[in-house]
């Protein structure tokens, strides 16, 4: 009988832990050999998938948004996106912190005062970018969020469907995934 309870327990921790290993590998990956030069320059948020309760009650409300990625001084990035919100254009700027692996950051929350690891798990550089974002808000709820960056405000179909293939393997569900409508308010005309 203890043999089989020492069995039970082995397997329950080889499931566990291989639970846990590939929670890290699918945060882990980004894109091979990741030029940060190659990733500067305008993109448009055209999908979204987050957990995020705000997010669930606001995303038939959402709209493209552009966003401005730019060198910051600390070899990090500048990210500075412009939306619509209350049929106003509101700007922002993100000071993403370079991480020791390329293609890897971290920024803090400024409403939260967290940090948060983003990603770039893919990208083509000339016509797309898929990011994946997590840390913690608030009481300590965990936070992910998949991004779909296109050059243009019309991704193609191809690209689409390579985002939500994506967003469905970080877990979120097809109810969480968005495509943004493209908007002429507030779209940054530099590059």
């Amino acid at each position: 009988m203890a043999a089989l309870h020492t069995l039970w327990m082995g397997l329950v921790l080889l499931g566990v832990l291989g639970v846990l290993q590939t929670r890290v590998q699918a945060q882990a990956s980004l894109q091979p050999n990741f030029q940060q030069d190659k990733f500067l320059g305008r993109w448009f948020t055209s999908g979204l998938a987050s957990n995020s309760s705000w997010f669930r009650e606001k995303k038939s409300a959402l709209s493209m948004c552009t966003s401005v990625v730019a060198p910051a001084t600390d070899g990090g990035l500048n990210l500075t996106t412009t939306f619509l919100r209350r049929d106003q254009c509101e700007t922002r700027t993100l000071l993403l912190r370079p991480a020791e692996t390329p293609g890897c950051y971290s920024y803090t929350s400024p409403h939260w005062g967290s940090t948060h690891d983003v990603r770039v798990v893919e990208t083509n550089y000339e016509e797309y970018a898929l990011l994946y974002t997590a840390g913690t808000r608030g009481l300590g709820q965990d936070f992910h969020m998949a991004t779909l960056y296109s050059r243009t405000q019309t991704p193609r179909a191809e690209v689409k469907e390579k985002f939500t293939t994506f967003a469905k393997t970080r877990g979120f569900t097809e109810d969480a995934i968005v495509f943004l409508p493209k908007t002429d308010k507030c779209v940054e005309e530099h590059s």
